[in-house]
Parts: structure tokens; C-alpha cells; sequence
């Protein structure tokens, strides 16, 4: 299956069930159900094929899940741009969607974590010259709405043609065609994506990581409870060994190395 028919499939379907089949309300506050944000077209991190859900952070939010005695989970898609609002609405229990914790939405939503660090990076087509944002000046960069990768490197090089979409996916064909020059986010998302069939061969991630993401579990404000939690889930999957289990599965068919000096990150105090 092609990543391009990955954002139909998400369209198509909102909800759909994890752990087990879908139950009703009860949330992370009671009973044994939650609803949880992922993204739906990262492969590696969070993919939805035809209801088979896939991922880093699917396999994250699954054991946490069940740390917090939830046994039926319901995952919702998570558009970056969309996340703050499924948490203030009630949408969603819990979001984990390579979520960076930032200061600025700190200010609307809480953060249990950090659960991983990753770096943004460039993704290029396999004949590319570019070797850095460097290289950016006057071309054509994709990203997505609602992240904080394109306004990362507009703001240290503005001579940048930005190019916004609702999902990384609907850039990978553009790039390979020459349309757009590279799409720019997290190495870990990049690497998924390069590794895919449709695509092996022809991108290629340019390896010069240039921020640090820091991927949190976003949370109602204000709830230190759930957070505390859910940090203590985090802290178990990595003691007990799960958690580098997660990495080597998601992460090792795409050859991505992980930063063994930053990862697995110790969670920050829940305030």
C-alpha cells in the first residue's frame, strides 16, 4: 500500500479501536476505556492501515494505557495542527503524535514526558544536493500546519518558499517529483517514511539533525494526576525493558540510530 492512499484511509476513518474492541466513555478520569490521539500517517510513529494501528508511539500509548488499567482503547487521529483542541474539548484522554512539549503550548495543554528526543532533519530526493537547511535559500520546503518544523527553519532562513499541508504524506510525492524541494520534521518521522517501498530509493534523509524535539504525552491542563501517572508508566516501559523493545521495532527496519546520549529521556516533573 502507498503512503498516498494513507490519508484516505484516515479520512475515512475517525475513530477506530485498539487494544480491543471500542467501548464507550469512562476516559483516563474512570472505567476501562480511554481515547487516545496518533497520528495516522507516520509510519514507524503512528500509521493507520485499514484500522491496523502501527507504530512508536502506538506501541507507547498501548502499554501506558494498560499501566492505567484502560484494556479498550480508542484511537483518534490527531492532526498537529488539531491537537490542542481534541484535548480541550474532551475529544481525547491522551495524545501521543510526536508531540513536541514547547513553552508556547504549554500555555494551553499539559505535558506528561519527555518518552523520546528526536531532530529535525530534511527529507530530499535521492539525487539532492542539499545537505542542510543551509541549502534552503529560494527552494521550495514542505511541512506541515500546526508543527513546529517549518517555523524552525523560516525563522533562521527566511529566503525559504514554505509550503504548508494537513499531512506530511501528501508531500512525499512532490518531493520525489521535483516539486518541492525537501519536507522538513522530526528524523524519526523522515526516516519512516524513506523506508517505505513505495518511496525506497528515491528519498533519502539528508542526516544533519538541527533541533531538539522532545515528544511528550499531552494532557488536560492543569491535571498533575494524569500526568503523574502516566510518568510512571514511562519510567516502567523503560526499566522493564519494553521500551527499548518499541525502538528496535519501529525504528530498526528503517536503519534510523537513535541517540543513545539523549535517549530514553528522563520525564519532566509534572506541574
Amino acid at each position: 500500500m502507498k503512503i498516498s492512499r494513507f490519508a484516505a484511509l484516515a479520512g475515512a476513518a475517525s475513530l477506530a479501536v485498539g487494544l480491543s474492541a471500542c467501548g464507550g466513555g469512562g476516559g483516563a478520569s474512570g472505567g476501562d476505556s480511554i481515547k487516545i490521539g496518533i497520528k495516522f500517517d507516520q509510519p514507524g510513529l503512528g500509521l493507520n492501515d485499514a484500522g491496523k494501528y502501527s507504530g512508536f508511539d502506538v506501541d507507547v500509548a498501548n502499554y501506558v494505557a494498560k499501566e492505567l488499567g484502560k484494556t479498550k482503547v480508542t484511537f483518534v487521529q490527531a492532526p498537529s495542527k488539531q491537537r490542542e483542541d481534541l484535548i480541550a474539548t474532551g475529544q481525547v484522554d491522551l495524545i501521543f503524535a510526536t508531540y513536541s512539549i514547547t513553552d508556547a503550548r504549554k500555555e494551553k495543554v499539559s505535558f506528561a514526558g519527555p518518552y523520546f528526543i528526536a531532530g529535525q532533519d530534511l527529507l530530499v530526493a535521492a539525487d539532492s544536493t542539499i545537505t542542510g537547511p543551509k541549502d534552503l535559500d529560494g527552494k521550495k520546503l514542505c511541512s506541515v500546519t500546526g508543527s513546529t518544523s517549518a517555523d524552525n527553519v523560516k525563522k533562521d532562513y527566511p529566503g525559504v518558499q514554505l509550503q504548508n499541508f494537513d499531512t506530511y504524506s501528501k508531500c512525499l510525492d512532490l518531493v520525489v517529483n521535483g516539486q518541492l524541494d525537501a519536507l522538513t520534521t522530526d528524523n524519526t518521522i523522515l526516516a519512516g517514511y524513506a523506508a517505505q517501498p513505495a518511496y525506497k530509493g528515491k528519498l533519502k534523509v539528508v542526516g544533519a539533525p538541527f533541533s531538539e524535539e522532545r515528544y511528550g504525552v499531552g494532557l488536560k491542563k492543569g491535571d498533575v494526576e494524569l500526568c503523574k501517572k502516566v510518568n510512571t508508566a514511562l519510567e516502567k516501559m523503560v526499566s522493564s525493558g519494553e521500551w527499548q523493545k518499541a525502538v528496535d521495532k519501529n525504528f530498526g527496519p528503517a536503519g534510523f540510530k537513535v541517540d543513545s546520549a539523549t535517549n530514553p529521556p528522563k520525564p519532566d516533573a509534572c506541574s
